[in-house]
């Protein structure tokens, strides 16, 4: 079953980012207490917050838990702002490398955070690095049974994603209910599709391709959804010593994301995950 925009609501595409430190990167172990690394979150999420509210824009912040629960000011500061807090999981670890009861711990501890922090729980949620999908899909019951009313972790791409897996909402049967999934935008081409929706693709491919694919989400009514990281925003920001591949796509070319993010903040209309989702109804 798939899912379409309701037709008394205006379409409206959704900016995601996903607040987590510059060292939490999936396969790459640190442990941050036990070295010097340098919390870079909070100056990154205020500079998100800031463009944000240049153009009176709302968002959608999937937050860690571990990231709330070490800068206990942090969720108020953006919930300040009328955005949406969501859950990003605990421990940025994979949820295949978690299991079903590591994983619902994880989700659970970080709900009762973000509800204690933000006044609200939680009613989306992400997992690291697209960590969701067919193989696990105990995942989506322990989500939909924990009250979570939308996922955003399935990406239609080769590597991290499902690369046949749909590019628009649609909805997972569960025990407790339907979960709508709303996966993130990418760029369909012959070769496959392109990450044109976050990570380094949005920092690598032309801005008018960029805009172009929103514009097509569009027009096929769709919402296109868009994804970023706070260590973006900081060009000059601190690196782990990955491989060189591994390298470009988490912090290659940053210099230029503040300014396509503003880019498409001048030629779009943005709203929440949630605004999303609440546009979104069932059909056969």
């Amino acid at each position: 079953m798939y899912w379409n925009k309701d037709a008394t609501r205006p379409l409206m595409n959704a900016i995601t980012i996903d607040v987590e430190d510059w060292f939490h990167v999936c396969g790459y172990d640190v442990d941050p207490a036990a070295g010097s690394f340098q919390r870079r979150v909070r100056p990154n999420i205020e500079r998100i917050l800031l463009l944000l509210a240049e153009y009176e824009v709302r968002a959608t912040f999937f937050v860690l838990g571990s990231v709330a629960e070490e800068d206990p000011s942090l969720v108020p500061l953006i919930a300040a702002g009328g955005h949406e807090i969501a859950s990003h999981g605990y421990s940025h670890t994979p949820a295949r490398q978690l299991g079903p009861e590591a994983f619902r711990d994880e989700v659970r501890r970080t709900g009762d955070t973000l509800e204690r922090q933000g006044g609200r729980r939680p009613v989306g949620f992400r997992a690291p690095q697209w960590s969701l999908g067919q193989d696990c899909p105990w995942a989506f019951e322990i989500l939909r049974d924990e009250g979570y009313r939308y996922d955003s972790s399935m990406n239609p791409l080769p590597f991290v994603g499902d690369r046949k897996g749909p590019r628009f909402p649609f909805a997972l049967g569960t025990v407790s209910g339907q979960l709508l999934e709303i996966p993130p935008m990418v760029t369909p081409t012959p070769v496959g599709n392109l990450p044109t929706g976050g990570g380094w693709g949005f920092r690598f491919f032309p801005r008018r391709m960029i805009r172009s694919t929103v514009n097509r989400y569009n027009r096929e009514g769709a919402p296109a959804v868009l994804y970023l990281h706070p260590r973006e925003m900081e060009a000059d920001g601190p690196r782990l010593p990955l491989a060189p591949l591994r390298r470009f796509a988490v912090y290659g070319t940053r210099k230029d994301a503040a300014g396509r993010l503003r880019y498409l903040l001048e030629s779009s209309s943005f709203g929440t995950l949630e605004h999303v989702a609440e546009s979104c109804i069932p059909v056969s």
